[in-house]
């Protein structure tokens, strides 16, 4: 391992030393570009990967205080103040050691280390990222914690509220951030959007409080509940002031947060041991679309497992993303991505050929004399020629269900039937099975053998049969529009159909005519 570390340092050395000096690299250097390049990366690989599995150090202090796989070490309340207080030390924030504190601080040592564990590990996943958005927006590196208390560090975990994300943003609140959302897309659940959105919204907050507990506090019951609590207080500035006026959830979120924040920090000192992280942050990298994709594309294109993509890419409601401006991007380990970026074209074309497939229709031939057969002195087709069996259509820009049936030759309550649709909505890529039975094509009419003429019977002239008239006996919850958009009408069309009806307020029991 030293010798991967000198390699990266003496590697970096020499671009430090080539970016002021140009002529360090010539022509003759043993290394061409393109190899030189690939060393740097091999290296850079190489560094990722230990600093992955060796930037946890917690082994070593667990051999010092020498404890046994499952043992629960305590300590003293002035042990774990003294901690407090050395954190308190290091940021902004006021880890106050009191009653509260010291009573959440040990429910989470006895029956939270589980959790603990999990957030470590998937900690490797998003803290470097947080710690750069903060740092970026000047904010305490603590604050990454909030994240463990809010989310448990799941990005498409969803509160019963409706709160989303690894930052449990509301919708309107993800909006008022310029976190976006549509049927294929919600940005409160994209890691790195949704943190540079909670960094804003925590900088306003403690703009207006100039505490952070008390920011904490707004965060989580929204700066309404605060301002009434603070004026039930007596305007009083500080959380622990304020806190009794709280809603109950609210009086146990700062305190939370806290014991969070110290045993995340001293989970060594406790014997915990953090589930090993599958992929830590600095192993990846991005790749952005300037084309509509599906995840199975990719994953069939460079053999990269499609449960991993969506893992590591939440903010897609559908394996499918969508083509935007800005475009779409995925995150993933640093070879796939590279390799993506190679086949760049290789991709659109395997993408084309799955979803997109040219569908070609054989050339039937005409009959001819050589295959009828005389009958009756009336010539009959052999056999009829059909069409291509087609069982699934996919659906492209423009289309809607009625053009597809008419497309295929049958009904629009047939598509819906058949596809479970409950409204007629469509979306493109969406697949549509349609009629599995093969449509009969007429023959061009051929020249038929007369048989001996017969004396003619002037037939008695019939009258023509009406068409028959067909009623819908109105349900409760229906409208003239809804009845219309089931039968595949225009309002228009029913109204005529209803000739003196009023169609404005349906009663329950009503028929109309629909046919």
């Amino acid at each position: 391992m030293k010798t991967i570390l000198l390699l990266f340092f003496t590697l970096n050395l020499f671009l430090f030393k080539a970016q002021k000096k140009p002529h360090l690299i010539t022509s003759s250097d043993s290394l061409d570009k393109e190899a030189f390049v690939n060393t740097v990366q091999q290296s850079l690989n190489l560094f990722y990967a230990y600093y992955a599995k060796n930037n946890l150090k917690y082994d070593s202090i667990i051999k010092i205080l020498n404890y046994e796989p499952k043992e629960t070490p305590t300590f003293s309340d002035e042990v774990y103040c003294e901690r407090l207080e050395t954190m308190s030390s290091m940021t902004p924030f006021h880890m106050d050691c009191n009653a509260a504190t010291l009573s959440t601080l040990k429910f989470f040592v006895d029956k939270r280390r589980g959790f603990i564990q999990i957030a470590l590990g998937r900690s490797a996943l998003y803290f470097d990222m947080f710690k750069e958005k903060l740092v970026e927006y000047g904010l305490p590196i603590e604050l990454r914690f909030l994240s463990v208390i809010e989310s448990g560090l799941r990005p498409q975990v969803k509160s019963k509220a409706g709160a989303l994300g690894l930052w449990q943003f509301m919708y309107k609140t993800g909006l008022y951030f310029g976190l976006a959302e549509n049927s294929y897309i919600d940005e409160r659940m994209d890691p790195d959007k949704a943190t540079d959105a909670a960094c804003r919204y925590l900088k306003q907050l403690y703009g207006i409080y100039g505490d952070w507990n008390l920011a904490l506090a707004s965060y989580n019951a929204g700066p309404g509940n605060v301002n009434k609590a603070i004026k039930r207080s007596g305007n009083k500035k500080t959380y622990w002031e304020v806190r009794p006026f709280l809603p109950t959830e609210t009086q146990g979120y700062v305190p939370n947060f806290i014991a969070a924040a110290y045993l995340m920090t001293y989970h060594a000192e406790h014997n915990i041991i953090p589930i090993e992280a599958k992929l830590h942050n600095a192993q990846l990298d991005t790749i952005c679309f300037n084309k509509a994709i599906h995840m199975n594309t990719i994953s069939k294109l460079v053999s990269w497992d499609l449960e991993e993509i969506k893992v590591l890419n939440p903010i897609y409601k559908t394996t499918y993303i969508p083509k935007t401006s800005p475009p779409q991007c995925i995150t993933g380990q640093m070879e796939k991505i590279y390799a993506l970026a190679g086949l760049e074209d290789s991709l659109y074309s395997l993408e084309k050929s799955i979803y997109f497939p040219v569908k070609v229709i054989p050339v039937v031939p005409k009959p001819t004399l050589d295959t009828l057969q005389l009958k009756d002195s009336i010539i009959v087709a052999d056999t009829l020629p059909t069409q291509e069996k087609i069982d699934y259509y996919i659906v492209s820009t423009g289309d809607n269900l009625k053009n597809i049936a008419l497309k295929y030759n049958v009904t629009v309550e047939q598509l819906m039937e058949w596809n479970k649709l409950q409204t007629t909505n469509i979306y493109v890529g969406q697949k549509l099975k349609l009629n599995g039975e093969n449509t009969l094509v007429k023959p061009t009419p051929k020249p038929q053998v007369k048989p001996t003429p017969k004396p003619q019977v002037k037939p008695t002239p019939k009258t023509p049969e009406k068409p028959a008239k067909k009623y819908y006996e109105v349900k409760s919850g229906d409208s003239a529009s809804r009845v219309a958009k089931k039968f595949d009408l225009t309002l228009a069309e029913l109204e005529r159909l209803n000739s003196g009806v009023s169609l404005k307020v349906l009663k329950t029991g009503q028929k109309l005519r629909i046919k």
